[in-house]
């Protein structure tokens, strides 16, 4: 979903940096997949091709944040707040 996003903080052996992955038109998506000490984060349009991918090692990662969009409240939330 536009708005999806995820900060990965890595240990740069000096300091340390932060990225940023974004999903940047409607109908796009950010995942997260982690295996075999490679964590991929990537953009991935409706049909699941990738548009962008960031690769990071698994052992070098200290931090990964995923904010999801703020969606508007469903029908039955906003019945509920009402009372």
């Amino acid at each position: 979903m536009k708005g999806d996003r995820v900060e990965i903080v890595v240990d740069a052996h000096d300091s340390i940096r932060t990225y940023e992955m974004t999903a940047t038109r409607a109908g796009r998506r950010v995942e997260v997949t982690i295996g075999r000490g490679v964590v991929e984060v990537a953009e991935v349009t409706r049909s699941g091709t990738p548009v962008r991918t960031a690769r990071f090692m698994a052992n070098r990662l200290l931090a990964l944040v995923e904010h999801p969009a703020p969606r508007p409240p469903l029908p039955e939330e906003r019945d509920e707040r009402k009372e």
